[in-house]
């Protein structure tokens, strides 16, 4: 008789969960390593920095007394306010969510007076925790990185909209559809988890809908050079002119290059293409356990300094112009300082995107690097060689929890709707691994010891000095970037010694603060000569306010840095092409595997 009462729902849940039973299993495994060896349970090392926290409270008994009058005090003035309203007096709201925030988008969250309580309540604790968590003494400035961050992101998984009974539109939507969105859910949480093989990998947008080389990274192109690391792309021209200097893209591997082509509308390698230069651009490995051995060095000598010596091969000129984006930048910023300690005047200019070689203070990707952590980073890439794409793919999701990681856990697990087709987020999942040794030196080097900017860093037979790198430098920052922040890419051009320096700051964060085509009219830009004020808001007064994009004004110093115009070259036509463009590493995605 029970068996008559099941609904086809219920067989339907109960077939998910059984075809999910290995993925569960498999996901408790990932708590214990291949040799046994249970994993830290504090891989932020973030316990020092929370002990701290209490003992700083439990220390001051004041402080906690102040602390909990503002709480409910805070919570008093909220129910005095819910109060009136339920007396039909109109009320303004006591607190309400900053701009840009969508989790209370719908009208529920506002017109019923208990989601309306429910959401403002929650805002008001989470404003109150936020501002006693940073308000604790004691910490260094990287115990409040790891503070800030933790306290952000508790906060952000406790919001009610991420709770399907606290959720109006989760109710309203079950309601409506009798729970075939949970059920639609659950099949999307089981996807995930087999993408991620027992990890969470949450999707992002329609995966099917986007393919490198078919409606993505479609610059006309050649692959004139590869080796273990790097593949070399060349631009077909669509000018009969080009700068004679060519200009030569060192990306971050972090990330694959085709954020630079897109599409069409947002391409800035086809943009620079129409603007009469000859385009080149390393695409560089997804690294599996043959690099398990590779090396900072190895990628400034088999990367950048090969990629400059097959472009000048294969255009005949004796300098190229130079950009770095990223750790790109920071690749660069070394390597031009090593060629400065042999000679080597190969290199005309060189441009940084959003790039750091000073890492005093920077940014919220400091909460993640310190001994502890950095000895937990090597450990998990010691089996393989390299270091699974989801670990930075996390961190990353991590610092925009909301927009990244629980508007998705809402959209596809409690709605059970599919992901809206976005480009972005496309290659924002489409995340690289990442080479164990040259992780962990990166991440130790600079972020942990800050050694370049001390003057510190041995590499290639040379203690590199930044103050070395004199050629023309074109700087570019982000306002709102808190990957690479502006204030401490203006530091690193304070730090080097070239006397003719241009310093951009755009508008918007790390990648669309770079990737703003002029044809979308988008955000503005400052720019004036010079880096000759103590710090970026000394630099800031008095710097001009430019609509739109900068890629213009960067073109126009381009111009500067090349030695009039030659005829278009045809790829390849030296070094000989290996494939089309856009190349086969940038294929190769990690969550195939």
């Amino acid at each position: 008789m029970a068996n008559e009462d099941k609904s086809p729902m219920t067989d339907r849940v109960a077939m998910m969960l059984e075809r999910s039973s290995h993925l569960w299993a498999s996901s408790l495994d990932r708590s214990v390593d291949s040799a046994g060896k249970r994993l830290k349970p504090d891989p932020l090392n973030a316990a020092p920095a929370m002990t701290k926290v209490a003992e700083d409270f439990w220390s001051h008994p004041t402080k906690m007394y102040q602390a909990a009058t503002a709480y409910w005090t805070g919570q008093a003035e909220l129910w005095q306010s819910m109060t009136r309203r339920a007396m039909g007096e109109e009320v303004d709201p006591v607190i309400e969510p900053r701009r840009g925030d969508r989790r209370f988008k719908d009208e529920d969250w506002s017109k019923n007076p208990f989601f309306d309580y429910l959401k403002q309540s929650y805002l008001l604790t989470g404003k109150w925790l936020s501002e006693q968590m940073n308000n604790a003494d004691g910490l260094t400035g990287q115990e409040k990185k790891k503070v800030d961050l933790l306290t952000r992101n508790f906060i952000d998984a406790l919001s009610p909209s991420n709770f399907p009974g606290m959720n109006p539109e989760v109710i309203r939507t079950t309601v409506e559809e009798d729970g075939e969105n949970l059920a639609r859910g659950l099949e999307h949480l089981i996807r995930d988890l087999d993408r991620g093989h027992g990890n969470l990998l949450i999707q992002q947008t329609d995966m099917d809908a986007f393919e490198v080389g078919r409606n993505m990274a479609l610059s006309p192109g050649k692959v004139i050079f590869q080796n273990q690391l790097i593949q070399l792309l060349q631009y077909a021209p669509s000018t009969e002119k080009v700068h004679k200097t060519p200009l030569l893209i060192i990306p971050p591997w972090i990330n694959k290059f085709y954020i630079m082509d897109l599409n069409e509308q947002k391409s800035m390698i086809a943009w620079l293409v129409a603007q009469g230069h000859s385009v080149f651009v390393v695409s560089w490995v997804n690294p599996n356990d043959e690099h398990r051995n590779a090396t900072w060095e190895n990628y400034m000598r088999d990367g950048v300094l090969t990629a400059i010596d097959k472009v000048l091969e294969e255009t005949g000129e004796k300098q190229t112009n130079i950009v770095g984006y990223c750790i790109g930048a920071t690749m660069v910023g070394t390597t031009l300082s090593w060629m400065a300690e042999e000679g080597d005047k190969r290199v005309k200019s060189a441009t940084f995107f959003t790039g750091q070689l000073e890492f005093s203070d920077a940014g919220e990707l400091q909460a993640f690097v310190d001994e502890e952590v950095i000895d937990t980073i090597s450990e998990a890439a010691e089996e393989h060689g390299y270091l699974a794409a989801e670990n930075m793919f996390g961190a990353f999701n991590s610092l925009r929890a909301n927009d990244l990681i629980w508007s998705f856990v809402v959209n596809n697990y409690l709605l059970g709707k599919e992901n809206f087709p976005f480009d972005l987020l496309y290659w924002n999942s489409d995340s690289t691994c990442m080479p164990g040794r040259v992780h962990t030196y990166y991440l130790d080097t600079f972020y942990n010891k800050n050694q370049f900017a001390k003057g510190e860093l041995e590499l290639g037979g040379h203690i590199l000095d930044p103050n070395a790198i004199t050629l023309p430098v074109y700087h570019v920052a982000a306002i709102e970037d808190h990957i690479a922040p502006a204030a401490s890419a203006y530091r690193m051009a304070k730090m080097i010694g070239s006397k003719d320096q241009t310093f951009v700051l755009g508008g918007s964060g790390h990648i669309a603060g770079v990737i703003n085509p002029p044809a979308l009219g988008k955000y503005q830009y400052w720019t004036k000569p010079g880096v000759v004020e103590l710090d970026l808001d000394g630099w800031r007064n008095g710097a001009e306010e430019i609509a739109g994009s900068w890629w213009p004004n960067w073109d126009q110093w381009l111009a500067k840095q090349s030695r009039g115009k030659v005829a278009a070259r045809v790829p390849g036509v030296v070094l000989g092409a290996i494939e089309d463009a856009p190349g086969s590493y940038v294929k190769d995605r990690s969550d195939a595997r």
